[in-house]
C-alpha cells in the first residue's frame, strides 16, 4: 500500500494516541468539530501485541481498535487516515499481529510505540525503552513491516536519560518506516518540563542528510492550530501532532472558532456522552467520561460547579437530567 505520509500537500496535523482518550467515540467527536483540511491523521489507543497475539487477552484487547461506523463514515467524508498504534517487545510477535490486523481490520497504517514513559511499560523493556536497545528496534520495524503491507511508521521521543537525539534518529532513519513521529521530551521528563522543540529541529536536520524522503513530524507543547504552523515554519518538521492541547481546547482543528459558548459546550458534551454509551456501556467504566467533562465545562460562568456536580454522577440518566433541570 502507498505510504500516504508522503502525499499530504498541506500542513499536516494529527490526534496523538493517548490512553482511555482517543477511542473511536471521541476520534469522532473531535473529527466532527475539525475544519475540513485540518485534521489529517487519528491514531488508535496503544494496543499491545502480546494482548492481540493471545487467543484469550485478544477478546479485551482489540476493543482499542473498534471503529464506529459513524466515525468510519466521518473519517471518508473528512478524508482523514486512521493508524493504529501497536506496542511490545518481541518481533516476532509484532509480525504476527500486523500480519493479523492487516488482514482483520482497515486502517491506513500502523504506528509503533516508541515512546511511551510510563513505568511499567518501561520496566517489561516495551515502548521508549527500546530508546536504550537500537538493534531491537530495528528488528521490530523490519519485522512490522513484513506482516503488513501498510505504512508503518515510529513515535518515539529524544531520549531515556537525556537528549540523544542524532544518535537515536540515526537509527530509526536506517530502519527506513515510513514516518518518524518526535515527542520533544525524553523518557525521564515523563510530561515534565518543556518540550524541546530545538531537539526536534535537529532531528529534521539529521533526516535531511540521511533519508529526506522520510517525513518526520514534531510532538509536544502545541497548544493552538497557529502555535503549530509557527512550529513547522521554524523547524521544518513534516507536520505537527497534538496530544494534551485537545484537553485545553476540543476544537483545537477549527482555528476560527476561539470562542465556544457555553450551550455549545453542553451540546458537545451530550453528544460525546451519548455516543459513548451507545458503544461502551456494559464494557467501560462510565466514569471515564468524566476527563471529558472538564474539557468541555470551561470558559464561562458556572462551569467550575458543572464540573463539581458532574464528578459526582453516577451513570448516564444522572448526566441527561442534570442538564435537563438546567
Amino acid at each position: 500500500m502507498e505510504n500516504f505520509w508522503k502525499h499530504f500537500s498541506c500542513p499536516v496535523f494529527s490526534l496523538a494516541p493517548m490512553e482511555d482518550v482517543t477511542d473511536t467515540v471521541f476520534r469522532e467527536i473531535v473529527m466532527g468539530m475539525a475544519a475540513p483540511g485540518k485534521l489529517l491523521v487519528v491514531f488508535t489507543e496503544f494496543t499491545s501485541v502480546e494482548g492481540m497475539n493471545h487467543p484469550v487477552g485478544r477478546t479485551r484487547v482489540s476493543e482499542r481498535l473498534i471503529v464506529n461506523e459513524s466515525e468510519r463514515d466521518l473519517l471518508r467524508k473528512m478524508n482523514v487516515k486512521l493508524v493504529a498504534q501497536i506496542w511490545g517487545r518481541n518481533p516476532e510477535i509484532y509480525h504476527n499481529v500486523a500480519k493479523y490486523i492487516t488482514e482483520n481490520y482497515t486502517f491506513d497504517g500502523l504506528d509503533i510505540n516508541m515512546g511511551c514513559p510510563v513505568k511499567k511499560v518501561v520496566k517489561q523493556g516495551s515502548c521508549s525503552a527500546l530508546i536504550g536497545e537500537p538493534l531491537l528496534a530495528k528488528e521490530i520495524i523490519a519485522a512490522t513491516k513484513e506482516g503488513t503491507n501498510l505504512p508503518v511508521s515510529v513515535k518515539t521521543r529524544t531520549g531515556i536519560k537525556k537528549h540523544q537525539t542524532e544518535d537515536w534518529i540515526s537509527h530509526l532513519l536506517e530502519a527506513e518506516p515510513a514516518a518518524i513521529i518526535l515527542h520533544g521530551r525524553t523518557q525521564r521528563m515523563q510530561s515534565e518540563g518543556n518540550a524541546d522543540w530545538n531537539e526536534i529541529k535537529k532531528a529534521v536536520q539529521l533526516k535531511n542528510q540521511i533519508n529526506p524522503n522520510i517525513p518526520l513530524h514534531g510532538n509536544g507543547d502545541v497548544f493552538s492550530y497557529t502555535d503549530g504552523l509557527n512550529k513547522i515554519e521554524e523547524t521544518g518538521v513534516d507536520g505537527v501532532m497534538i496530544g494534551r492541547g485537545i484537553f485545553q481546547n476540543p476544537w483545537f482543528f477549527d482555528p476560527n472558532k476561539t470562542e465556544i459558548a457555553k450551550e455549545g459546550r453542553i451540546e458537545k458534551l451530550i453528544q460525546h456522552t451519548r455516543l459513548f454509551e451507545k458503544t461502551w456501556a456494559g464494557k467501560k467504566n462510565f466514569n471515564i467520561l468524566k476527563r471529558f467533562y472538564k474539557i468541555y465545562l470551561n470558559s464561562f460562568e458556572g462551569a467550575a460547579k458543572m464540573r463539581a456536580d458532574l464528578m459526582e454522577a453516577r451513570n448516564y440518566s444522572e448526566v441527561y437530567s442534570y442538564f435537563e433541570m438546567l
